[in-house]
């Protein structure tokens, strides 16, 4: 039996299900305007709210004839980053998206939406430029999001792999990860994404995180000039460029410190003690430790902070170096070991919201895609911080809030005077959604 050709509609008939009791379970796809992402409209009064694809829309030029544009960039935008954070990954997703109502309403027009190959032709507008121009974007929207100029912010740096599974533009293999990849560089404060940045794996991996980090600071301290900031990473990002610009700056930084003899041979008597005191009583042993140390091409001496441990693997220390003040193990435990958070919020990015479907031939191409998803995160993160605090999803992940608020079945009705949306009377997350809705429409 030939395989049906889902892009094209397909009569199917009448549906039967298991029978229950005496009476027949039977389904058609005949119900009219129905939804199933009735939540997007939660999403449509958070960009709202933020002016985000607003924004965005002014950082894409649009090389078409303002006389034949049907579909503008703000709405092609819109399509394309809420159908992202409902869990629509694929742009063939859109050629049924953009006849649901429920989408039509949440991006402002009344008519079908663009279709894929002109969801795809937008992919093709992106440059450089616009990959800078929304990077910036994300900057200001992260400086809005403060009523009162912050005392602290945390950077954190951090790269991971983007798998690729064609022929694309900058494509190498990777010996760490055993893949081909890209090596994309995220930037977070707190849950807050910053900066996505897709680079090729043939390089280290800390590299332009000096240049981004320079960028950032100026920025930020153009708005807040008397703010202490705090550069954070592992080992990867221990680079004397780093660390001397963030010294001259006036930049905190706290960074892994990769293992060497020189490091070891500075804990060996205590990890000797260590493992005496294990084998006596059979407890794992950890110490928070801190001496001072320089490396050869190191133009003074550091603060190193070590973290030992003893069990039953033997031992496994762990370095640090900072110009933080305060206590070792107030700064490696409350501190440091809190990057790990920022590895959360990049999986929310990558997983959630699909960044890693970078499938164009083009790079830059895959860097638009890669931002749309960073910008679909904002949304999700704002909705979570704006709209869901105080409530069960106050701290739910992506696919938490996908499922339990967005993805909500309605019927809908439209006509010259009023859009209204049936929704479920028993459906668990009613007052969360009343509530999140009441909180978004707030000054």
């Amino acid at each position: 039996m030939p395989k049906p050709n889902c892009t094209e509609e397909v009569d199917v008939g009448m549906i039967e299900f298991a029978r229950l009791g005496r009476r027949v379970v039977e389904g058609r796809f005949d119900g009219g305007s129905m939804s199933s992402d009735a939540g997007v409209l939660l999403l449509g009064a958070v960009d709202r709210k933020l002016g985000l694809m607003d924004a965005a829309a002014r950082c894409i030029a649009d090389p078409r004839s303002p006389l034949l544009i049907k579909h503008g960039v703000r709405s092609m935008l819109r399509q394309r980053v809420y159908g992202l954070a409902l869990g629509w990954e694929d742009l063939n997703d859109h050629g049924a998206l953009r006849q649901d109502v429920a989408m039509q309403t949440a991006v402002g027009v009344d008519l079908e939406m663009a279709s894929a190959p002109t969801l795809c032709r937008l992919e093709k507008w992106a440059d450089r430029a616009t990959a800078w121009r929304l990077h910036q974007v994300l900057v200001d929207q992260f400086i809005a999001s403060f009523k009162v100029a912050p005392e602290e912010l945390v950077l954190d740096f951090d790269a991971t792999d983007n798998p690729l599974h064609g022929q694309q533009e900058g494509r190498f293999f990777h010996g760490y990860y055993d893949s081909y990849c890209y090596l994309p560089l995220y930037v977070f404060c707190g849950q807050q994404l910053l900066c996505a940045y897709l680079r090729p794996s043939r390089i280290d991996g800390a590299k332009h995180a000096a240049a981004i980090l320079k960028l950032l600071v100026r920025r930020l301290r153009q708005e807040w000039p008397n703010v202490r900031i705090i550069f954070r990473g592992d080992s990867g990002f221990c680079r004397q460029r780093i660390i001397n610009w963030c010294e001259r700056a006036g930049v905190h930084y706290i960074v892994g410190l990769a293992r060497n003899a020189r490091l070891e041979a500075q804990v060996e008597y205590a990890q000797l003690a260590m493992q005496q005191l294990y084998e006596q009583t059979g407890h794992k042993q950890r110490l928070v430790g801190e001496f001072s140390y320089a490396a050869q091409s190191w133009p003074h001496e550091r603060r190193v902070i070590t973290r030992l441990e003893w069990g039953e693997l033997g031992c496994n220390p762990r370095f640090i170096v900072t110009n933080l003040d305060g206590g070792a193990q107030t700064l490696y435990d409350a501190l440091y070991c809190q990057r790990g958070e920022a590895e959360n919020r990049i999986k929310e990015a990558q997983v959630g919201l699909f960044a890693t479907r970078t499938s164009c031939h083009v790079m830059r191409s895959n860097q638009l895609r890669m931002l749309l998803a960073a910008l679909g995160y904002v949304l999700i993160e704002r909705l979570r911080a704006l709209a869901s605090a105080g409530t069960a999803l106050a701290s739910a992940q992506v696919d938490t809030l996908r499922i339990k608020l967005l993805k909500v079945a309605a019927v809908i009705t439209r006509n010259t005077r009023r859009i209204r949306l049936y929704l479920a009377s028993h459906w668990p997350s009613a007052d969360i959604f009343a509530h999140a809705m009441s909180q978004l429409r707030s000054p």
